[in-house]
């Protein structure tokens, strides 16, 4: 596949630190479109000195956001690339080495969480290389529900596998893991309807799925820093449950 074919899709929003990694990383000749939510440092200015296309756009939501940025790509092909991700070498030669016959490819992906990467994020396939044509956005709350969150994209055609694996550089410290929780459980409260027996049950579920998470998923071995993303990981759908309630309470108050 040749990498001029292939526009890299990136959304941005304070960026500068993460960007230029992510774009030095993607095969050389690969066009690159940015949609830029009010950056308030460099990041634009970085992305127009590498030769990308900007637009810079009014923040709604990640699924309209993704959504503009497919309608805006020009080339048969897109590469969905986050700005804290990374591809590594193997996978750059798989882009590059890719056939066409198919309509779409899911890549490995490996989160880091405090410069560590961990067991019970790796290997997580994603469709990340997509025909534009076929190209769909969808979004997957964790939790159920409505919110335009965790957002994926979908193809209409056939899909196969690449080799390599993408770096995802997610969470810095412990501290950043904690706002994105608040926040994007803020976000999946606002979608999901109130349900007391929802939330019970997403309680009792807590205890077994962190359990899940240490033992079988590998996290036990990452130490303190794997058992803190399990214990999390698991209390997410209790927390956005527990939100909602909340949330439809004070409103009809």
């Amino acid at each position: 596949m040749d990498p001029a074919d292939v526009t890299a899709v990136i959304l941005t929003r304070d960026e500068e630190r993460n960007l230029p990694r992510a774009l030095s990383s993607l095969p050389r000749g690969m066009p690159v479109l940015v949609i830029d939510a009010a950056s308030t440092d460099g990041t634009v200015a970085f992305a127009r000195a590498y030769g990308a296309r900007v637009f810079e756009r009014s923040w709604t939501n990640f699924v309209e956001a993704r959504r503009f940025a497919i309608a805006n790509v020009e080339t048969p092909w897109l590469l969905q690339l986050d700005a804290d991700e990374e591809i590594d070498d193997r996978l750059r030669d798989a882009l590059q080495s890719a056939r066409e016959d198919v309509d779409g490819y899911t890549v490995s992906r490996s989160t880091y969480f405090c410069g560590t990467p961990m067991r019970m994020w790796r290997g997580e396939r994603l469709l990340r290389l997509v025909r534009t044509s076929c190209a769909r956005i969808e979004a997957r709350p964790t939790a159920g529900g409505d919110a335009p969150l965790h957002e994926r994209v979908t193809c209409t055609g056939t899909v196969a596998d690449l080799g390599g694996t993408l770096l995802h550089y997610s969470y810095e410290s412990s501290g950043e893991y904690r706002e994105r929780f608040a926040r994007y459980t803020d976000i999946e409260a606002r979608g999901l309807s109130r349900s007391p027996i929802r939330a019970l049950v997403a309680s009792f579920m807590v205890i077994p799925h962190a359990a899940n998470n240490l033992l079988r998923r590998g996290a036990l071995l990452d130490g303190p820093r794997g058992w803190f993303v399990a214990w999390f990981s698991a209390l997410y759908p209790a927390v956005v449950a527990w939100k909602a309630i909340l949330r439809q309470a004070q409103d009809d108050t």
